[in-house]
């Protein structure tokens, strides 16, 4: 009689999983993965990354997914290859060639000019190949099937537009943007300032807000550094808070530490909570434990209103 298949029981994992996101995969196949690999139950990812372009995936388990949604809204920085003179469908290698064109033989200051152009504050028109919807479908869908759609363009910021290498067709650049930035459409913006056209050769990821690719780590070393240690491969992971890490730390006294898990908003001047002049969003810790329990909004009056918190099976009894 053949053993019965025993389906593994998935882990309640907490964590932030920084993860370097191979080519070739779209980011929620490397998404499915690193779930895989953990073991994990719930884990999400914090903003796509085209199938072509490679980089920092921040990965979110359990508790850590509540926060996921701050480094939707971050600044991100990109390296990228733009290859002049070439246009696609796709606006990267992924599409079919549209257009070619021989003069790429631009000058450094030439190059300059064109950059310049696009520092700062400036409208994107969203490609045809992109995830937004339009009557709940994604506008790719509609260019598959060869229908272009009127869109309209958008404010972004580009904050740095670094001239990193050029040398012809080939223009190397460091790109620092806003949340919906299309590089792919800044490259293609490029080379029809210049007369030429382009397409993204290559696109690489290194900043997420404060979170750079340094400490990311690879899918393959993932799977062959630990094949059967699950518990070596968490020690991978970095804490909860640690997507918070750019907003101020308060910690709470044991009795503030019970109302806020309770919800309650806490006049924490009348509490005799001392306070600098600063507001906004806190991460919040239990001063006994030193546990991270959640985020809340400090407003101009002293009063802390809770925002997202842990689960209450994190924070240990008194």
């Amino acid at each position: 009689m053949s053993q019965a298949f025993v389906k593994k029981k998935r882990l309640d994992i907490d964590g932030v999983l920084l993860l370097d996101k191979p080519a070739g995969i779209s980011s929620n196949d490397a998404l499915i993965r690193a779930k895989r690999i953990m073991n994990a139950k719930k884990a999400g990812h914090t903003g796509t990354l085209d199938p072509f372009a490679t980089g920092l995936l921040p990965i979110c388990f359990g508790e850590a997914t509540k926060f996921s949604q701050d480094l939707l809204d971050a600044d991100k920085t990109y390296e990228t290859v733009v290859h002049l003179g070439i246009s696609t469908t796709t606006g990267d290698t992924e599409g079919e060639v549209l257009k070619t064109s021989e003069a790429v033989l631009f000058s450094q200051d030439e190059i300059e000019s064109a950059l310049a152009m696009f520092r700062g504050d400036i409208f994107q028109i969203p490609p045809m190949y992109s995830a937004l919807k339009r009557d709940g479908k994604p506008l790719y869908e509609y260019a598959r099937a060869g229908v272009e759609l009127e869109r309209e363009a958008r404010p972004v910021t580009i904050s740095e537009l670094t001239l990193l290498d050029w040398e012809s067709p080939f223009l190397t650049l460091r790109v620092a943007c806003s949340k919906g930035t299309y590089v792919r459409v800044l490259g293609e913006d490029i080379g029809n300032a210049l007369g030429c056209g382009a397409h993204l050769k290559a696109l690489r990821r290194i900043r997420v807000g404060s979170l750079g690719i340094e400490k990311a780590v690879s899918l393959t070393d993932m799977e062959t550094a630990f094949p059967e240690e699950t518990a070596a491969r968490h020690e991978k992971l970095e804490p909860v808070d640690y997507l918070l890490s750019s907003f101020p730390a308060l910690s709470l006294n044991a009795m503030l530490t019970k109302r806020f898990l309770n919800g309650q908003r806490l006049s924490l001047a009348k509490e005799g909570v001392q306070l600098s002049d600063a507001r906004g969003r806190f991460r919040i810790y239990a001063s006994d434990s030193g546990i991270f329990m959640g985020t809340a909004q400090l407003r101009e009056d002293g009063v802390l209103a809770p925002e997202r918190l842990v689960s209450l099976a994190r924070i240990p009894e008194s």
